[in-house]
């Protein structure tokens, strides 16, 4: 794999600590600005709002500049918000500095995928891309816990700090490493980009990534919970255990991108299918502390094995429009999918039998993604033989 791809999964590795790390940091924070542990959430919701609607936005306003100068933009627009996340001296200005960090986040993975593809042979582009993405996997295993460590030792205001250190290193990686281009990101006028969003298969894709990511997101949003109230894990065993998840992520990850080079339509199908069954049978392996601590390692691979497929998925059905544009929209609907798993997930703990049953609720989710991605190849069969030249 070429160097650039390493490059890329270094920024890859910092925009995923700066994600997830506030998670350990919520009581700190809201006792340092004076605001309750809700408000405090609230900074994540924002977070993934900010991802929803600035990576669509942010890449197609930059969609005519070379790929190269954006992503050292984006770098640099995520320093700049960490560092003023390290300044906030109150809670709103620590969420808007929150919301312009997010938006360097989407934009980032969006045309980082593309740009990764670029980079390899055509039987290795979801490969590559699973190499950019280790570098968020790596962040939830090491970069999270480190940085959650730093903000209780000296204070959270330091883990943002070392954030913006990451981003510093990063951008400038990027600005050595990364191959010039003299192009715009794309080539396509708007018109074609929103012919491309428009087309079916497109939208039958997205539809697919929010699904699936609904799924995992409505047990991992409660995984805590789940451990300690039906596995009977102390409240201490809850960190170790994730970082069974977070190894997870990892291979799944590396699996997802090799499975995917093979057989693309197949992959999506078949790891869609194995995070329905590891989510069915998760339901029953709760109740002992073995089988649980398994599943969550079990879950983390199955998550991000459907990661690299779909996204190389989505980008193989933007034929003739700004594959940029299609690829950010898909990593929104990768954080669209977050929030609806965990209000989804929420729903069944209140509304309906309760936190035992939420992973075999869940399990729904990622079947109706593959309802979603049949459909999405039949309507690309169909486009192919009504226009033979827009075969891949």
């Amino acid at each position: 794999m070429p160097l650039a791809l390493y490059a890329l999964a270094a920024g890859a590795f910092g925009i995923g600590v700066t994600e997830f790390v506030i998670m350990g940091l919520l009581l700190d924070v809201g006792r340092d600005l004076q605001v309750s542990i809700a408000s405090a959430g609230l900074l994540i919701s924002g977070y993934a709002l900010g991802v929803v609607v600035g990576a669509p936005l942010l890449t197609a306003v930059l969609s005519r500049q070379p790929r190269k100068r954006v992503l050292i933009l984006l770098m640099a627009i995520f320093t700049i918000g960490n560092a003023a996340c390290a300044l906030a001296p109150s809670y709103g200005f620590l969420m808007a500095a929150r919301v312009l960090t997010s938006l360097a986040h989407g934009s980032f993975f969006g045309i980082g995928s593309v740009v990764a593809t670029s980079l390899v042979a055509r039987q290795m582009r979801a490969s590559a891309i699973a190499v950019m993405f280790a570098g968020l996997t790596i962040a939830n295993v090491l970069g999270v816990p480190f940085g959650t460590w730093l903000g209780q030792q000296f204070g959270w205001r330091a883990t943002f700090w070392a954030v913006s250190l990451v981003g510093i290193v990063a951008l400038a990686v990027i600005a050595a490493v990364l191959p010039k281009d003299d192009g715009g990101t794309d080539a396509a006028n708007w018109r074609t980009d929103l012919e491309a969003l428009a087309r079916r298969p497109v939208l039958l894709g997205f539809a697919t990534t929010i699904l699936g990511y609904a799924g995992v997101f409505a047990v991992f949003t409660y995984i805590a919970p789940m451990l300690t109230r039906i596995s009977g894990f102390p409240e201490a065993a809850v960190s170790p255990i994730l970082l069974l998840f977070g190894g997870g992520l990892v291979l799944g990850n590396l699996l997802g991108g090799r499975l995917a080079d093979r057989n693309l339509n197949a992959s999506v199908l078949g790891s869609l299918g194995a995070l329905g069954l590891v989510l069915a049978l998760m339901t029953l392996a709760l109740h002992d502390r073995i089988a649980a601590a398994i599943f969550v390692g079990l879950l983390g691979a199955a998550a991000f094995a459907t990661v690299a497929p779909l996204q190389m998925w989505v980008l193989s059905k933007a034929k003739g429009g700004s594959q940029s544009l299609v690829s950010s929209f898909n990593i929104a609907a990768f954080n669209l999918g977050n929030a609806i798993g965990a209000f989804a997930g929420g729903l069944v703990i209140d509304h309906g039998p309760g936190l035992p049953w939420v992973p075999l609720a869940a399990t729904l989710l990622p079947l109706l993604a593959v309802v979603t991605a049949l459909a999405g190849i039949r309507a690309g069969r169909s486009e192919s033989m009504a226009c033979p030249s827009a075969a891949v």
